[in-house]
């Protein structure tokens, strides 16, 4: 494990979703570029996700539990929870989101999410094929692929893989 500036875990606050969407995009460049539309990458991307977590943070009945590490006042990496969104779950939780700067990779805010937010219960997430770093990570914390797979046409037919524990 890197070590870095140190990082703390909250729960965040409707005024956290600039900088939740700044790492939104910004992990997304860094994981993405290439594999999917730049559309998904961009200024557009970082409007679209700045209105998307001001609804979601704004929610109070949101049914997504969302966790932030920041060092200092920044954002650094977040992850949210909640029920699965096919028909056919695997699990009755998921992983729907877990990024973190790249900068900030080893230093545990990525582990520290995870925990935060599932802490050791069942659940499921999916992952795109192609991101070997995130399925080691989620295989280190007893994640296995169980064979279910899908492909997006709309991320360049970007495939995804279902992990569960």
């Amino acid at each position: 494990m890197t070590t870095g500036t140190p990082f703390t875990v909250r729960t965040p606050v409707p005024e956290d979703a600039p900088g939740i969407a700044r790492v939104h995009t910004q992990s997304w460049q860094e994981t993405y570029t290439g594999l999917v539309p730049e559309r998904f990458l961009g200024d557009n991307a970082l409007h679209s996700r700045e209105a998307m977590w001001t609804r979601m943070l704004a929610d109070p009945s949101r049914r997504v539990r969302v966790r932030v590490a920041v060092v200092g006042e920044t954002i650094i990496g977040f992850a949210g929870t909640g029920q699965p969104r096919e028909d056919d779950p695997a699990r009755e939780h998921a992983l729907h989101l877990l990024y973190v700067l790249g900068e900030h990779h080893g230093t545990g805010a990525g582990q520290a999410l995870l925990d935060a937010v599932l802490g050791g219960e069942p659940a499921q997430l999916w992952v795109a094929e192609a991101n070997a770093r995130a399925i080691h990570f989620y295989e280190r914390n007893r994640f296995r692929a169980d064979g279910a797979s899908l492909t997006d046409p709309a991320l360049e037919d970007l495939c995804g893989v279902r992990m569960v524990r």
